[in-house]
Formats: C-alpha cells, sequence, structure tokens
C-alpha cells in the first residue's frame, strides 16, 4: 500500500508565499518522478510541475519564475514553493507519485490540499 500525506495549504493574501510538502510511504521500489498538480473549480486539472528522481524539473505554462519544486529522496518527499501568490493561483493542489515496482509502473494521487489566495 502507498501513502500520499500532503500538506502546507491554507488562506493566503495575495503577494505572500506558501510551501506544500508531499511525503510518500509504502511499497515503493523505485521513484520515477513526483510532483503536483491543481485543479480550480469548473477548470480541468493542470500540471504545476513535477521533478524526476535525478533532479530534473518540468513546470506549467507561466509558473516557473514564482513556483519552484524541489525534492528529498532520502525522505520521498517533494516540495513546492510559491511565492508572489495571486488570486487565479486558488484551487486545490495534488500530489502526484510515479513509481517503478516490480517493473511494473504505478500513479499515485493525494488526496489534495487547498489553496486560496484572498485579501
Amino acid at each position: 500500500q502507498v501513502q500520499l500525506v500532503e500538506s502546507g495549504g491554507g488562506l493566503v493574501q495575495p503577494g505572500g508565499s506558501l510551501r506544500l510538502s508531499c511525503a510518500a510511504s509504502g511499497s515503493i521500489s523505485i521513484i520515477v518522478k513526483m510532483g503536483w498538480y491543481r485543479q480550480a473549480p469548473g477548470k480541468q486539472r493542470e500540471l504545476v510541475a513535477d521533478i524526476t528522481s535525478g533532479g530534473i524539473t518540468n513546470y506549467g505554462d507561466s509558473l516557473k519564475g514564482r513556483f519552484t519544486i524541489s525534492s528529498d529522496n532520502a525522505k520521498s518527499t517533494v516540495y513546492l514553493q510559491m511565492n508572489s501568490l495571486k488570486p487565479e493561483d486558488t484551487a486545490v493542489y495534488y500530489c502526484r507519485l510515479h513509481f517503478m515496482r516490480l517493473s511494473l509502473a504505478y500513479n499515485y494521487w493525494g488526496q489534495g490540499t487547498q489553496v486560496t489566495v484572498s485579501s
């Protein structure tokens, strides 16, 4: 069984910062990639950023520069530092884990953490 524990969401004023964390545990042999997606009301889920076990990062359109993804492989944890937050960043943020076990690939999603940017 695999668990993803997300933390760090909340309410922040425009221009503020938040740091999200997602820790993976359980029967995970090889982590390939971890990342963050978000879904705002009435919109499709979109990529925020992801990072491979080798440290290669990928960002959604126009987010690089304000958002920074990082990881601690020893802790199987991924972080998302969000700066200069805007009201349009309001969404539920989901952690995604892509890993291998016994030559099979798996994808797991966290339950999501709410980020609200409002004055």
